[in-house]
This record gives C-alpha cells, structure tokens and sequence, in this order.
C-alpha cells in the first residue's frame, strides 16, 4: 500500500507539482494558544458555502427563473420531488448558518487583531467576501417568489435609494426598474447563480492563498506574555492535527445543518401577488435588521438631512472604516489606539444584537 501511495504522488508530482505540495503541507504548523478555537469558523464557513454549491446545483434542475413559474417550480419541487423539500430546506438553512458562521469569524479575527502587517489584505479580501455572502443571502431571498421574500425584497432594495447621490440609480439596477417585478427576479437569480459566485470564487482563491501563504497569526495578547516568558510558544501540524479538528467542526456544522433542516423545514408560503398589500410586520432577513431598525428609529431629521439619508451615510462610513482598520490600527502591542479599536468592536456587536433583538419584537 505504501508503494502505491509513493507511486501515486510521483505521477501527480510529474503533472501537477504534487511533491512541492506535500512538502508545504509536511512543514506548515498552525500556533496553539486560548484562541486557537476561533480558527475553526472559517473553515466551517467554506463547508457550508461547499453545501450551498452543491445543494444550489440540484435546485437549478427544477428551478424556473421568472414571476410565472418561480413558486411553481420550487412547489413542484418540494411536494413532488423526492427529498426536495430536503434539499431546498437544507440549501436555505446553510445559507443562514453560513451567514452567522461568517459573522463569527469575522469579529474573531477582528478582535484577536490578526489583520495586522503583514495580513491586510487577508482582511480586506475575507471583508469582501464577507460583502459577497450577505449578497448571496439577499439575491437568493427572493428567488421562491412568494409572499414574504417578494415584500422583504421591496423593503430591502427601499434601502438602498437611501444612498447618497447614486441611492436611485442602485434602486433601478437591482430591481430592472423603479419596482419590484419579474425582472426583478431574472436579474437576482443572474446575480445569485452567476455574478456571486464568480466573484467568490476569485476572491476566495485570493484569500486562501494568502492565509496559506502568511499563516495564522498569533494574538497580541499571546505575543505578550511569550515576550515576557510566561508562556511558551506552542504549535501543531496543519496536516493532519489541525485539518483532522478542521473535520470535526465541518461535522458538527453538519449535524447542525441536518438537524434545523429535517425538523424544521423551510415554508415556502403562499405566491407573491405585487398587487396585494404587505402582511403586517414585514422586515428583512435577521441579518440586515440592525440596520433596518437604525433607519426606523432616526428621526425625520438629522441636522438638515434626510433621516435615512443621514443613515446610509453612516453605515457607510462605518463600512469604510471597518475595512480600513488594518491601515487605521497599525501599533503593536497594546496602545491606546488599538484599546479604542477593541472597544469599536464591542460596541459594534452590541449595537447589532440590541437593534436586531428591538427589531424582533416590534
């Protein structure tokens, strides 16, 4: 068995470099620390957008993108099909946990400071992809074309005319006109089974490449007390260690998945009528409720500005700056500028859990 395997990798080391491979893979160590179990969601987040390739693939056999057929094909599918319902409930409920997973790795790495030099633009590319995912969710909402997708989707793209100067003009793009029509749904499904994914897939490709190529930072906290010799500097091997754990997390994000999806299916509801009026209590998706609420609580008014105008304009500055935070919080150690990032952070995820959870009970 042995000389098959070594005969194996010499083929694939003729054609693809497969020795080169190995040999990176034989001497790269990930840190062991406190931390070291944050490391685990972003692998998780990748299974899960794995999941939503392979569970979106055997939906496009059914699925018909336009206002007439949309419910029906995904009806048709989930009541006649076998495992369809499965497959839908499946494919939208990774879809979530792959948000959630996303949100967690990304205030991981935020507040264990692994942006800093040399990783900027691993940040910046994991908050591109980060932009992408929210997208996914936001352009496959609609997709079923009932009821409660076809007014979320209303309020949502709202939303976006709230942008200073281009707000309209980004209204029109993402809806094909000044509605929400059947267009509307050919455009999203473009972006959602098109557009999204190939731009994950470049960005994605980037980032990887980066994580492998700079490693896995060690916490400055970490750093610290390794400096002052209070703890010794710790690591396993990336193959097979920390891959195995990797496993063991895809796993139980499996479980999760399989468990949501068999014991609560997704409701399809009832088709989409542009014509009826909205249910009462119509919101968008949880993950976009913090800023939906910001925008209801503003008043008319904010200093000679557009309530909802002024909104957008400060979530955009705060997008900005928490893009830029590698080029904004550049000291080491533990400075006073980088206490004030940590506490930005804190107070950013305070404020999504206290306007998400104000939004749920209006």
């Amino acid at each position: 068995m042995a000389g098959l395997h070594r005969r194996v990798l010499d083929w694939l080391d003729e054609r693809f470099g497969a020795g080169s491979i190995e040999e990176f893979l034989r001497h790269k160590t990930v840190p062991v620390n406190r931390h070291t179990i944050w490391f685990y969601f972003g692998g998780m987040t990748l299974f899960l957008f794995v999941i939503q390739v392979l569970t979106g693939i055997l939906l496009l056999l059914y699925y018909r993108p336009t206002a007439n057929d949309a419910f029906e094909s995904v009806q048709y599918l989930v009541t006649q099909v076998k495992f369809g319902w499965l497959i839908r409930s499946v494919h939208s409920w990774s879809a979530n946990l792959m948000i959630f997973t996303a949100f967690i790795h990304m205030f991981s790495v935020y507040f264990l400071k692994a942006y800093r030099k040399p990783r900027e633009l691993t940040w910046i590319s994991g908050m591109l992809l980060f932009f992408i995912v929210l997208g996914f969710g936001f352009s496959g909402y609609l997709l079923p074309w009932n009821t409660l997708a076809f007014f979320a989707t209303k309020v949502g793209t709202d939303m976006a005319s709230f942008v200073p100067l281009i707000g309209e003009w980004i209204l029109v793009f993402l809806r094909g006109g000044p509605e929400v029509t059947g267009a509307t749904l050919t455009r999203f499904f473009g972006f959602h089974v098109a557009v999204l994914p190939g731009l994950a897939t470049l960005i994605l490709a980037v980032h990887l490449l980066l994580v492998q190529r700079l490693g896995m930072s060690v916490p400055p906290d970490v750093e610290r007390a390794i400096a002052e010799g209070r703890e010794k500097p710790r690591s396993m091997p990336f193959f097979p260690n920390f891959l195995l754990r990797d496993i063991i997390g895809w796993y139980a994000a499996l479980g999760v998945l399989g468990a949501l999806a068999a014991i609560f299916p997704w409701e399809l509801g009832t088709k989409a009528d542009p014509f009826s009026s909205a249910p009462a209590g119509i919101r968008p998706e949880w993950y976009f409720l913090f800023m939906f609420e910001t925008l209801k609580l503003l008043p008319g008014k904010v200093l000679f500005v557009d309530g909802e105008l002024a909104g957008m304009m400060l979530f955009g500055l705060a997008g900005a700056v928490w893009v830029a935070v590698p080029f904004l919080d550049y000291k080491a150690g533990f400075s006073r500028v980088t206490r004030f990032f940590t506490g930005l952070g804190v107070f950013a995820v305070g404020y999504i859990l206290a306007t998400s959870a104000l939004a749920l009970r209006g």
